[in-house]
């Protein structure tokens, strides 16, 4: 019998079997655990432990959405410009000049490319976001990471294209004489506002998007719907009656109102404001609430 296969006891050779001898060349195993996995709890949504952790890879699949958007295209990050210009153009004409539809004394060229702005970031925000785990299938399924960053990307890279398209309407102030105020430094907090919104409804198609394909072919239909009773081709106050309690209901309301009021030295609308954020708030958790607790199938259904 080979070497390997004894072991000397009281100066007697006696066999042993190979696997008590691969046994003691295992580590002991500790007394304790090292990692414990716990089921996380519901009221912590966001998990923006776990985010932070995970902030370079955030960084990483931003910047790769907003190279992949522009890879092979003749103008490249012009398309940010030129869709908002473009509607802008198209909605003076048809509202604005045949249509005659007031703006509350405003041109109304600026005062439908201040609607367009928010609006057009929103509507590819949610676009890009609702299908990313869906075109993100590979990466799903192979490694561990919070899933959140993947919609959460799609709309960080839409903030590319807002700024973009904002410096278009720096020389549209200049233009029409727009005097800068104070109410510009509320405008930070309603580009936030649009981004939670944003992100309240991407992480929920998103996560539909996974077990429900309609969600890709639907999103389009309903973006379009919601674009038509919000406040951009129309100002709020040609709204009346019971259909001016809806309107207010609409999150995006106050949000385009007061971001239009902000940057062309219009009347607020703090009531509006404040619903719109309460609003997208309680949204934004009940989005993340309910991404996380489908999270854990994603991978076996994409």
């Amino acid at each position: 019998m080979s070497p390997n296969n004894t072991a000397p006891v009281m100066g007697v050779t006696v066999p042993v079997s190979p696997g008590f001898a691969e046994a003691e060349k295992r580590p002991l195993l500790p007394d304790q655990p090292i990692v414990t996995i716990e089921p996380g709890k519901f009221w912590v949504a966001l998990d923006l432990r776990g985010l932070w952790a995970y902030r370079e890879l955030l960084y990483f699949l931003t910047w790769r959405d907003v190279k992949v958007r522009y890879k092979q295209t003749l103008l490249g990050a012009t398309w940010a410009i030129i869709q908002p210009l473009f509607t802008m153009i198209i909605f003076t004409l048809l509202f604005g000049r045949l249509a005659g539809i007031k703006s509350d004394n405003i041109p109304y060229p600026i005062f439908a490319y201040a609607g367009l702005l928010p609006w057009t970031f929103l509507s590819n925000a949610i676009t890009s976001s609702g299908n990313s785990l869906v075109g993100s299938a590979n990466l799903v399924t192979k490694i561990y990471f919070p899933r959140l960053i993947i919609p959460s990307a799609a709309v960080a890279a839409g903030l590319v294209d807002f700024v973009l398209a904002f410096l278009v309407l720096i020389p549209l102030m200049f233009y029409y004489h727009v005097s800068l105020s104070a109410k510009l430094m509320l405008l930070p907090v309603l580009v936030l506002l649009i981004t939670m919104l944003a992100l309240a409804v991407g992480l929920l198609m998103s996560a539909l998007n996974v077990k429900y394909r309609d969600v890709r072919y639907a999103l389009p239909f309903l973006i379009q719907l919601w674009m038509f009773v919000s406040p951009i081709i129309y100002p709020s106050s040609m709204i009346g009656g019971k259909l001016k309690i809806f309107l207010t209901l609409n999150p995006l309301t106050g949000i385009i109102e007061n971001f239009r009021a902000s940057l062309l030295n219009a009347q607020l609308n703090w009531s509006s404001l404040a619903i719109s954020a309460a609003i997208t708030s309680a949204l934004l958790l009940y989005s993340a609430y309910s991404f996380r607790k489908m999270e854990k199938h994603f991978a076996d259904v994409v």
